[in-house]
């Protein structure tokens, strides 16, 4: 026991950490007064006052022995030589000194993932430091130097309030806008005599002539509302004209047999509106049932395109968030519109929605059935603390931001993240405004901090 306590002194410099040396204690005493050296050896030291220490006799180099050093020559033993100051200053030094717990590990003096079990040196020779118990109260957090700081570059930024805005990227396909689609269908039997040189895929203007048609009930109507007009019954005009109407005759042909009081042999029907048509059913000579669909004319003029986004994305995406479409067919060119539609129904197999947005089409460059790339802006509510998103370290099973505690200290902190923009990322829990969060090189503090919990836990279960 007392030959280790000396060599532990010696090895620990205790004597210059006390301000003293044996030197100086030799200079400061007369040769008279100056004890001879008594009791059993306890440790070795260099000769020339290195610190380098040994329990047991060895030679240097050049083949000259450690010099033994006895009990009394240790200032850590009883020396009746030492002065009362020396012994009062030990004390002083000893109480102001906390008592740290069981050496743990040895971790590498440059900051490095390197530890140790026993007392060793690194490549340039200096000591490895030792890591008492209860020294870090999270054995996760990671301390680096200022050196390993700089080679590593680690960088940091500060937690702020801020409206997330990202794009939501879907694909979509272009259509007709529904409310500009036009059926041409007859509401009573009718023949057709002639037929306009359309097809389908021609484009058509508002009032050009479609086809000829002759219909029994019509000529009847006709006639009645050609003679009430020659008697000058006006309610029955009005009446004759209304049923004109609801047989289909278009406004055009009701107001030439009111100038002209004469009953056409066919009448013509024009087309409602420009556009295109989009199929043709009618041939000169048939006969057209009720209810039967000659014509189906769209205004292009206008188009949609459907997108189907995520279900996981709904809640970013509202109503009049603006949109850019492109088409494969397209490139270079952009279609800005807007969300104009939410469908209420979430697909069961591919859990997606369709999202509806409305794009003028006025050069009806933009064709039904088109495959279009939609960027869709979606952008947070309020503000919220965010984040930038290389903050955030995601192992798949958990999500951690590193917080500079300062003086090279770095805190894990398991996160709740919300929202993911294009540069920031909402933090829903773990991060505080304000707070100084890693935005590089957080990988590798990552990776030591999972070498630190790791070592803990070994030394956990190797406790008696």
């Amino acid at each position: 026991m007392l030959g280790g306590g000396g060599y532990w002194a010696g090895t620990n410099n205790l004597g210059k950490f006390l301000g003293l040396s044996l030197a100086e204690t030799a200079l400061a005493t007369p040769a008279a007064s100056i004890p001879k050296p008594e009791g059993a050896v306890i440790y070795y030291r260099h000769p020339d006052g290195l610190p380098q220490f040994s329990a047991t006799p060895k030679n240097i180099g050049d083949g000259r022995p450690f010099v033994a050093v006895r009990e009394g020559e240790d200032v850590s033993f009883k020396n009746t030589s030492a002065k009362p100051a020396v012994t009062e200053t030990a004390k002083t030094v000893a109480a102001s000194e906390p008592e740290k717990g069981r050496i743990l590990y040895y971790r590498n003096p440059m900051g490095l993932p390197d530890t140790s079990k026993v007392p060793k040196k690194d490549s340039m020779g200096m000591d490895y430091i030792p890591v008492y118990e209860g020294e870090q109260a999270d054995a996760s957090t990671v301390k680096v130097s200022l050196g390993k700081l700089q080679r590593t570059g680690v960088k940091t930024a500060t937690a702020e309030m801020a409206s997330i805005s990202r794009k939501v990227r879907v694909p979509g396909t272009v259509t007709w806008d529904e409310r500009l689609v036009s059926i041409i269908s007859m509401r009573t039997d009718s023949f057709v005599d002639d037929v306009a040189n359309v097809t389908t895929g021609s484009r058509i203007g508002k009032g050009q002539n479609l086809f000829h048609f002759y219909s029994r009930e019509i000529a009847s109507a006709a006639s009645e509302y050609a003679a009430g007009r020659n008697g000058g019954r006006g309610g029955d005009d009005e009446g004759s004209a209304l049923r004109l109407k609801n047989l289909g005759v278009p406004q055009e042909v009701v107001d030439g047999i009111a100038r002209t009081r004469q009953v056409p042999a066919s009448m013509t029907y024009t087309a409602p509106r420009d556009g295109i048509i989009l199929e043709r059913t009618a041939t000169t000579g048939m006969m057209a049932k009720t209810g039967d669909v000659l014509f189906r004319i769209a205004d292009i003029s206008n188009v949609w395109v459907i997108a189907d986004v995520p279900e996981y994305d709904l809640v970013s995406v509202h109503t009049g968030s603006e949109a850019n479409v492109t088409v494969r067919s397209l490139p270079g060119q952009t279609f800005r519109g807007v969300v104009d539609l939410i469908y209420p129904e979430v697909a069961e197999q591919t859990r997606t929605t369709k999202v509806r947005i409305e794009l003028p089409n006025p050069d009806g460059v933009l064709l039904a059935n088109m495959y279009a790339d939609v960027e869709i802006e979606a952008s947070a509510p309020s503000p919220v603390v965010a984040v930038p998103n290389s903050a955030v370290v995601d192992t798949g099973d958990r999500q951690v931001v590193f917080i500079d505690r300062g003086d090279g200290k770095f805190e894990p902190k398991d996160v709740k993240l919300g929202v993911r923009g294009e540069d920031q990322t909402e933090i829903a829990k773990g991060v505080a405004v304000g707070d100084k969060v890693v935005v590089s090189a957080n990988f590798l503090l990552d990776a030591e901090s999972n070498l630190n919990s790791a070592l803990s836990a070994m030394t956990e279960e190797s406790k008696p």
